[in-house]
């Protein structure tokens, strides 16, 4: 008869702050993974022309199409060619656009990326992404790490998030030389922040701000043992996530390895290895 393995999953019921200087209570709650969420940067969409028209020409476009975004409408609408025809000289963006319209190639900086019905200012803009802070300079090489775990049970940083039972991917690494670091990887999600209304009356965010948890690696146990706050809070955390008559602080971060080579010890009767 198969016996049923015993359910290690951390059980929590209530939200502790481990980003505080604040020690955080040892018997914890436990909690269930969030989905990793991954933000990929959108890449422009050249088409080439699929149509000719031999019978278009300048003075035609300029009649009827008396400014950049028109005569980029039209072009598209012909072709589904792209054009970045705004603030060129008049008889040049007119040939560049009769050109496309009768089946020529043009220099890739005349070609543009977005849809030409697309009004940037009706678009909510984007924050940019910060950039990673810099890895704790006290850690040692990275060739010197002796195991990693990644946690997704750990309370989110920002304090809306964390009342809404949000969850950060952090990951701990500790080194030969007894070191343990963590580093908080995401999830990076969109925020809307502000109001305003837009021509057709309706409310859109005034911008779209970025929740960024991310911190770098930084140091939880020092050399000689000693932990950071922060590193005390982490650990707190950690050791609430029990595993049988464990937790997952001294099963997955804080473990102790032998020198192995090849699967075996080198020689089991030498202390000193």
């Amino acid at each position: 008869m198969k016996k049923s393995m015993p359910d290690v999953r951390p059980e929590v019921t209530e939200e502790p702050n481990p980003w505080t200087e604040a020690a955080v209570d040892p018997a914890a709650p436990q909690i269930k993974p969030e989905v990793e969420y991954k933000i990929e940067a959108a890449v422009p969409h050249i088409v080439k022309a699929n149509q000719t028209h031999p019978d278009f020409d300048i003075d035609g476009l300029m009649t009827d199409f008396p400014t950049a975004k028109d005569l980029e409408r039209f072009v598209f609408d012909e072709t589904g060619v792209v054009l970045n025809l705004k603030g060129r000289a008049n008889k040049l963006k007119y040939q560049v656009a009769m050109d496309v319209l009768n089946g020529m190639e043009v220099e890739a900086k005349f070609i543009g990326g977005e849809n030409p019905y697309i009004d940037k200012a009706e678009m909510v803009p984007v924050e940019d992404l910060k950039p990673v802070p810099l890895r704790d300079p006290t850690l040692p090489s990275e060739d010197q790490v002796q195991n990693t775990f990644v946690n997704n049970f750990i309370p989110h940083p920002d304090a809306e998030y964390r009342a809404r039972s949000k969850k950060v991917q952090t990951l701990f690494r500790k080194y030969k030389n007894g070191m343990i670091s963590y580093e908080v990887l995401g999830p990076i999600e969109p925020k809307p922040v502000g109001q305003k209304m837009d021509k057709f009356g309706n409310m859109r965010p005034e911008i779209m701000a970025w929740v960024d948890p991310r911190t770098g690696e930084q140091l939880v146990t020092r050399k000689d043992g000693t932990l950071t706050p922060q590193g005390r809070n982490l650990r707190a955390v950690m050791q609430k996530q029990r595993v049988n008559d464990s937790n997952y602080w001294n099963i997955w971060v804080d473990r102790d390895f032998v020198n192995v080579e090849g699967g075996e010890l080198r020689n089991p009767w030498d202390i000193n290895e």
